[in-house]
């Protein structure tokens, strides 16, 4: 290397750090240690300390600041060092090198603190920020706009955010990253009023104008607080902006709509984007997902995959929700399958969604499969195993695995889901005291105040345990209004175990907290027709008539290799009508030569007996099941799934169906799983 100056050995430094050579910096380094006499100007020193610390070579740039005589090490030398230690996440050593820089009685300056309080952010050490702080004070630089920024995001992310407000408050300058990070931490601690206001304060004050980092948080804080006209009112302010193009600031807009369920502003939102990324694609296929729109999320994300778009653990994540929504377990497996192929099945919120996809789809075995071979799991993740066992009607299962749960080998913290799960779990296995312990323990004992899903499952426990006037008399004890959940888990009790006047009173609340809900309505008529009061049922349904409630068409649905097969009661358009017909004739016969006998308690109108038979048997479950039977070979398990509740007749067809063919059926109405096998029903004959 021919010989260089001062000047032209500091830039060559300076071209090693920006592009990351340390091997081109030592080479500078050697040869300034030929060519220049000891001591080096303090310049060169600071540049070299600065490369070495940087490019992670920490033990080299503290040889070098030893090396370096005390008169010569400035606030700039021991600068460079606590930065690069910083920048490469050697934070406790960056404090280690400023607390001996101040024993040499070096004053901090701008650049300092902003790396120091960094550090202290990263560590979580709050005690030590305000240490800085004092002395940020103490030496009036508090006052620069970027040493006070640091200090307000170091308050934040150590969690004393009432301090980072009133740093906030105090800062006589604000440049738009603090504006940003102030309005971040009141959505994520859920205050999205006070977000919104800091945002208005924001154009109002007019320090600095947004950018689209302020336009996504404030997006965010209008999506929790549903604030749809304000968000709307941003929309207009983006496009006056020149912000209509910017791909973040849409993706936001997809995400608020979404979530303020307007998803026809989402879809027009996404179509005027014309380069989408993957965020893109995740946040249109999330919005579909959470808005129970399955069909249209399985669509982008095939689309997705078409273009190329790598699928990301919140896509997948996403895709198996949809899978688990509509309980295609077929599909669920194609996306387990890419998951694996793209190595982060592993990941704890790809792991959730599958432990859930399995559950939600009746499939227990690969439930449990995937969830006990995850390398970590979360409460998210346990709660979704028990849930699934709750409603598949493995109550003891679930009990063991909420004792496991909070056991001191794992230790893991329930929340209000995991007890509705619990408790849905004690309803569904009839044992009234232990689920009535838990229910009065979960203030004192896990600190979690009674919510109405809870009321809810304590009055269909004690329902399905026969205790229908005691869960009314519970109902009436309640400290908060009774909803829905209450009234329908009483009513659908009053149906099983005949009460047709204390149906009538549940219903009567149904009708004013839902007057528009079909299936109460037909509840209580069929529960009159069961009890012969034919003139009560069809009162019911003139009224039902008379206030325009029509009650919803039942369809059932099968997935047979990647197809989705959807019936209707007496459906006759399947290509393979003739078939299911003779299929379902020879179930009949069948059944009746083992001694089966229809159940007509239910038929809709007061028809002949012979009628009612007829009538029942031509429902759309039965429909499926006779096409399963026909295309799904022996020793698989018959998979369907049905948008209302399973009627009675077809429950106990289905039982002895599964005893003459020895299948194993799995029915999912909207209410829970039945396991059908050798005669028996996992839900115990309560739905």
């Amino acid at each position: 290397m021919p010989f260089l100056s001062a000047n032209a050995l500091g830039s060559l430094i300076e071209s090693a750090v920006s592009t990351q050579s340390l091997l081109l910096g030592r080479a500078a380094h050697a040869h300034i240690i030929r060519t220049l006499e000891p001591p080096f100007q303090p310049f060169l020193s600071n540049h070299l300390i600065n490369l070495y610390s940087k490019l992670d070579a920490l033990d080299s740039a503290q040889l070098l600041l030893s090396l370096t005589p005390t008169r010569y090490r400035s606030v700039v030398t021991w600068t460079a060092l606590i930065a690069g230690s910083v920048q490469t996440g050697h934070f406790t050593s960056a404090l280690l090198h400023f607390s001996n820089m101040r024993r040499e009685c070096v004053q901090p300056n701008d650049f300092t603190f902003p790396c120091l309080f960094k550090a202290s952010a990263f560590l979580h050490s709050p005690v030590t920020g305000q240490q800085l702080h004092a002395l940020a004070l103490k030496t009036s630089l508090i006052e620069d706009v970027f040493v006070g920024c640091s200090a307000f995001d170091m308050y934040g992310k150590t969690g004393l955010r009432e301090y980072a407000r009133k740093m906030f408050d105090e800062m006589p300058h604000r440049n738009i990253a603090t504006w940003n990070a102030r309005i971040s931490n009141s959505v994520l601690d859920g205050k999205s009023y006070d977000a919104a206001l800091k945002f208005i304060e924001l154009l109002r004050v007019g320090e600095e104008p947004p950018n689209s980092i302020t336009f996504c948080v404030f997006l965010n804080a209008c999506s929790d607080g549903l604030y749809l006209k304000l968000g709307r009112q941003l929309h207009g302010y983006v496009i006056r902006l020149g912000f209509r193009s910017d791909v973040s600031v849409l993706n936001g807009l997809i995400d608020f709509y979404g979530k303020c369920h307007e998803v026809k502003y989402s879809e027009l939102v996404f179509d005027e984007i014309n380069e989408r990324n993957g965020v893109s694609w995740c946040t249109m296929l999330a919005v579909y997902e959470q808005n129970d729109i399955w069909e249209k999320a399985f669509m982008v994300f095939l689309k997705a995959r078409k273009e190329d778009i790598k699928p990301t653990e919140f896509m997948i994540s996403s895709a198996l929700s949809a899978c688990a929504g509509m309980a295609v377990l077929e599909l669920g497996r194609s996306i387990h399958g890419l998951a694996v192929k793209a190595c982060i099945e592993s990941n704890i919120f790809v792991g959730s969604a599958l432990v859930d996809m399995y559950g939600k789809c009746g499939n227990i075995e690969d439930c449990e499969s995937v969830f006990y071979e995850m390398p970590e799991r979360n409460l998210i993740t346990w709660n979704a195993v028990m849930g699934g066992y709750a409603h598949q009607g493995y109550a003891d299962m679930a009990l063991n695995l909420f004792e496991e749960m909070t056991s001191e080998s794992h230790d893991v913290v329930p929340n209000y889901v995991t007890l509705v799960c619990v408790l849905t779990a004690c309803s569904r296995a009839g044992t009234v005291k232990i689920g009535m312990d838990i229910f009065e323990s979960m203030r004192k004992k896990y600190g979690i105040q009674p919510g109405p899903e809870h009321y809810a499952c304590v009055v269909d426990m004690l329902a399905r345990a026969g205790l229908v006037e005691r869960a009314y008399e519970f109902i009436k004890k309640m400290p908060v209004p009774p909803t829905v959940s209450v009234w329908g888990a009483l009513l659908g009790a009053c149906r099983v175990y005949g009460k047709p006047e204390l149906g009538k009173v549940a219903a009567d609340n149904l009708f004013q907290l839902d007057p528009k809900d079909s299936g109460n309505h037909v509840i209580l008529s069929n529960m009159f027709a069961a009890a012969g009061r034919w003139e009560e049922a069809n009162l019911v349904r003139k009224e039902m008539k008379d206030v325009g409630i029509n009650k919803g068409a039942g369809f059932s649905w099968i997935s047979v290799r990647n197809s989705v097969h959807i019936f209707q009661a007496k459906d006759t358009i399947h290509e393979r009508y003739p078939e299911i017909q003779a299929m379902l004739a020879k179930l009949k016969r069948d059944m009746k030569a083992a001694g089966y006998t229809a159940d007509t308690n239910f038929a809709l109108y007061d028809l002949e007996e012979e009628e009612k038979e007829s009538e029942v048997w031509y429902h759309s479950e039965k429909i499926a099941l006779a096409f399963g039977l026909i295309v799904i070979p022996p020793g698989v398990p018959i998979r369907i799934t049905k948008n209302l509740r399973v009627c009675v007749d077809c429950h106990s067809a289905i039982k002895f169906i599964s005893g003459i063919t020895g299948r194993e059926i799995i029915v999912r109405d909207n209410n829970r799983f039945h396991c059908f096998k050798d005669y028996q029903c996992s839900c115990r004959d309560y739905w």
